[in-house]
């Protein structure tokens, strides 16, 4: 047995020399002084400094000792260990090593044991710093490492606070490599996890040209699945294998190379492939197609055996389509479906592709699903179309709302301009010219409540023959000399219900598009007929119920609607005419106006032949009419006279509370203001004070108008209401309902509305 100790510094010996320099230097001190107190004071701390010196020199001794005695035991414990044993002090120096450490490493005195193993396993300075770290907190570790021979084991104990001892076990390679695989005709390598070649065979490296040292410059595949097709880069060029893999112990790769088999004719691993009822399609890592079966070729109008690529096929995902089958063939996604555009249809067909990765006699690729997903996707398109027109739609009601407050400010403080000018002034013109853009600006806000169907609506009872004569000559007027008008009424055509002046804006808009449709002239009619349901129709994502209805035709002899344009033509803002010939909302109003009153309104277009538009009104039989809740036509009507009364006006926009304010107390009201409902209602609390009219806004902040005004006519039931708002009547109906001897004014209101229907109110 060969026995080997080597020692080392303890760290002591400075220390001790440190001691010594003290001790001399206060002796010298002591001896050369004439001082008696400080020779004695010397003295001592010399002497003193001596017997430190001997206690340390003394410790030392009994450590080394110690250490002698520990190594002696391991040297009688680990001696005829078969595994490789050490002792290291905290620096990593080797102090012991047994039999089999000397026989299996070549270590010299003082070498680290990093040193020592730095030829067997990749970064041995990060594995036993990780060790020792865990051994010094927890007294023991240990790690399996794959090294050049296989696998082993390597463990440490903390045997004292200067000590560790270590132990190499290293396992029996359970593998071929070695002198077994030396002898295989196949080519054979084993790897680690890292992708380090440890071992190659005498058929490999004869395959390779060389010895191989790491698998990525062996394959040109990045991700290698065992089983399938890989590309070797041979000693004479690129050779084709089937790589069969099996797992090696410590995290090794046993990788053997395999022939590639004869393929004949029929490559297909699904039974009866060609005549499955199901569009299947099978494709390559670059994209190219491989194999169809009929159902394929009959959907996608393929010739057999056509090559084609992926990307020939199939279009639609915003990102190249092969980058899509790339990705699920080398598995950096799993499969998935996507609807596709069909390009050798015309781009009018979808097909739902369903791709999942195959293994095809070792060749990797993906094998394609299709299903018709024409209608899926119309219906799509359709959902979305519907979604992006309700949120134009809030949006136009929200900002029609603002414009409202702005223009009833604008509005209200030039009539109360005007009031102080007469016709002589200088300035009287510029403020008409102020009231009629204002006027201008509300009509067109008025459009875009209409689009959003959140306008004020005065439905009535209407003969639609009795309508539409009296609007004939204004429409004449419109159309213009070289476009004839026809009007034909179907008899005993029942009557609607539906706001007359909207109606009549509905059809001059559709005459005005048609008349625009004809540069060149022509033909636009007008026909009324009586239409029964008997079941519900389905048209143009609407249902339109069984029942009865009145139809009215506006057709056009002009140049038609392009069928890509066809879906577009009821959104605002959309127009074909040039830069200033329109605004793009006069069919955006008139499908908002038809829908809010319960309609329907649909077009056809053949392009070149003329449009025609269809609208559809239920037939409103004779029964109790609904009162609308708006100010009568008798109090719109009434005289404006001097008031008397007290009104609590809550607005929160101020230039419109400030405007309604000045104007009532033009006309002798009492007005109390306030900015919210909450100091309405604070406002409320003197039980002293009378008030004769609430005039509120509805939507505030906080609390809105018909929430604070039923809790205010709880004490004060006789007092009158006015509700005012940029917003519909219709959002306030239900609420306005509850509450009696309400009325109310849509904005924006000049000053003679808003002092009239007070009046009214009161009177």
């Amino acid at each position: 047995m060969a026995i080997s100790v080597s020692g080392g510094a303890e760290g002591r010996a400075g220390g001790a020399w440190l001691l010594l320099a003290a001790a001399t230097g206060c002796l010298t001190v002591g001896t050369l002084t004439p001082q008696p107190e400080l020779r004695l004071g010397a003295i001592v701390a010399g002497l003193t400094f001596v017997l430190l010196i001997f206690l340390l020199r003394g410790a030392a001794l009994l450590a080394r000792q110690g250490d002698r005695q520990t190594e002696r035991r391991l040297a009688g414990l680990l001696a005829q260990d078969a595994a490789p044993c050490f002792t290291t002090d905290p620096d990593g120096h080797i102090h012991f090593r047994n039999a089999a450490a000397e026989a299996r490493f070549s270590v010299t005195d003082g070498e680290t044991l990093t040193a020592a193993l730095r030829d067997h396993f990749a970064t041995p300075g990060a594995v036993l710093f990780r060790l020792q770290g865990r051994a010094a907190n927890m007294g023991a570790a240990r790690e399996d490492v794959v090294t050049r021979r296989g696998h082993a084991r390597l463990s440490v104990h903390k045997i004292s606070d200067t000590r560790f001892l270590w132990r190499f076990e290293e396992f029996q390679d359970r593998s071929t490599a070695g002198r077994g695989a030396e002898q295989l005709s196949l080519p054979m390598l084993t790897a680690n996890k890292s992708g380090v070649v440890l071992f190659s065979n005498e058929a490999m490296r004869r395959l390779l040209g060389g010895r191989p040292k790491r698998l990525d410059r062996i394959f040109t595949t990045p991700v290698l699945h065992s089983g399938e097709e890989v590309q070797v880069a041979g000693a004479n060029g690129p050779v084709r294998a089937i790589l069969a893999e099996v797992e090696g112990g410590g995290e090794r790769r046993e990788i053997y190379l395999l022939p590639v088999p004869a393929r004949g004719d029929d490559e297909s691993m699904l039974a009866d492939f060609e005549n499955v009822p199901v569009a299947l399609l099978k494709f390559g890592p670059e994209g190219e197609m491989r194999a169809a079966n009929r159902a394929a070729r009959d959907l996608l109008a393929l010739e057999a055996g056509a090559g084609v690529m992926f990307h020939d096929l199939f279009e639609g995902l915003g990102r190249p389509v092969s980058d899509w089958l790339g990705d699920i063939v080398s598995e950096r996604i799993p499969g998935g479906a996507e609807v596709l555009c069909a390009r050798k249809l015309g781009g009018e067909v979808f097909l739902q592709v369903t791709l999942r990765r195959t293994v095809d006699l070792g060749r990797p690729g993906a094998l394609a699903v299709l299903q018709d997903a024409t209608a899926l996707k119309t219906l799509e398109a359709q959902i979305v179309q519907s979604q992006k027109m309700q949120a134009i739609g809030q949006l136009a009601g929200g900002v029609a709302h603002d414009f409202n407050n702005l223009l009833t400010a604008i509005s209200g403080h030039c009539d109360l301009l005007l009031l102080r000018h007469d016709s002589e002034d200088p300035e009287y013109s510029d403020l008409i010219q102020i009231h009629q853009n204002a006027n201008r600006a509300a009509a067109l806000v008025g459009q875009l409540l209409a689009f959003s169907r959140k306008q004020t609506l005065k439905p009535e009872r209407i003969d639609l023959q009795e309508t539409l004569s009296e609007l004939a000559h204004l429409l004449n007027r419109l159309v213009g000399e070289r476009v004839s008008l026809r009007l034909v009424h179907a008899p005993a055509l029942g009557a609607i219900r539906a706001d007359k002046r909207q109606l009549e804006q509905v059809v001059m808009n559709l005459v005005v598009n048609a008349r625009d449709a004809m540069p060149a002239g022509g033909t636009i009619s007008v026909e009324t007929k009586a239409v029964s349901l008997h079941e519900d129709m389905h048209r143009d994502r609407a249902i339109v119920p069984a029942g009865d209805y009145a139809l009215i035709r506006v057709g056009d002899t002009g140049t038609g609607i392009p069928p890509d344009r066809l879906h577009k033509i009821f959104e605002p803002f959309f127009t074909t005419k040039r830069v200033g010939e329109g605004t793009g909302l006069g069919l955006s109003t008139a499908y908002g106006i038809v829908k809010q009153s319960g309609g329907f309104i649909f077009v056809d277009s053949t392009e070149g032949q003329g449009a025609v538009f269809q609208i559809y009104f239920p037939i409103h039989h004779a029964g109790a009419e609904i009162a609308p809740l708006a100010l009568p036509q008798t109090q719109r009507n009434m005289v404006v006279r001097r008031g008397e009364g007290v009104v609590l006006l809550v607005e929160d926009e101020a230039p419109v509370r400030t405007f309604a304010s000045r104007a009532l107390r033009m006309r002798g009201y009492t007005v109390l203001e306030a900015e919210n409902a909450e100091e309405a209602l604070r406002t409320l609390e003197d039980p002293a004070l009378e008030v004769d009219v609430f005039v509120t806004d509805v939507v505030m902040p906080g609390m809105d108008g018909p929430s604070w005004v039923r809790r205010a006519l709880q004490d004060r039931p006789n007092v009158r209401v006015i509700f005012v708002s940029g917003y519909a009547e219709e959002a306030l109906a239900e609420g306005q309902a509850r509450i009696p001897n309400s009325v109310f004014l849509p904005k924006p209101f000049s000053l003679s509305e808003l002092t009239t229907t007070v009046q009214g109110q009161l009177h």
